[in-house]
């Protein structure tokens, strides 16, 4: 009869902590489930490790103010992702998406707001994890990441929401 292994040898399991805020006035309009799972998916897909980060959804004032301040952009944007400074940290960061900028897109888009906080919750945790798409190369790494996880999110991929930042 084989051995088996012994418990030592078993790896931990992979967990994630995602934190979600919704300010008061979108509280009705998103459901937190929904932003935690595409986050998980993201993570999972790109095979992170184990950690925890937050997703706030706010309007258009507060990522403009962010956008700002960190940025020096004068404006606001749909998503934002501020990556944590500490490489050995288990804390990836923060991500802060404008609800009123989703719909608006959501709408410009002919698709469902809930595929527009998928797609922004995707963009930014791949942000977090140091994707990005300054280059023609690296969009296309991202873009086809940003495709793979919705399907598995959703059995098909937003196609019409190709010119995302």
């Amino acid at each position: 009869m084989p051995r088996k292994k012994p418990i030592s040898n078993l790896q931990s399991p992979i967990s994630y902590r995602i934190h979600v805020k919704i300010e008061g006035t979108f509280a009705g309009n998103v459901s937190p489930q929904l932003l935690r799972a595409a986050a998980r998916a993201t993570l999972k897909d790109q095979k992170a490790k184990s950690g925890s980060l937050s997703i706030v959804i706010s309007g258009d004032k507060t990522l403009h103010d962010l956008n700002k301040k960190f940025l020096g952009h004068n404006y606001a944007t749909d998503v934002l992702s501020f990556p944590s400074d500490d490489p050995t940290s288990s804390y990836y960061g923060d991500i802060a998406i404008s609800y009123p900028r989703a719909l608006e897109q959501s709408r410009r888009g002919g698709h469902a707001v809930k595929a527009e906080l998928q797609l922004l919750t995707v963009h930014g945790v791949l942000h977090l994890l140091g994707h990005d798409h300054y280059t023609v190369k690296e969009k296309k790494v991202m873009w086809r990441a940003q495709s793979e996880i919705l399907v598995i999110l959703n059995g098909t991929s937003n196609s019409k929401r190709v010119n995302l930042k």
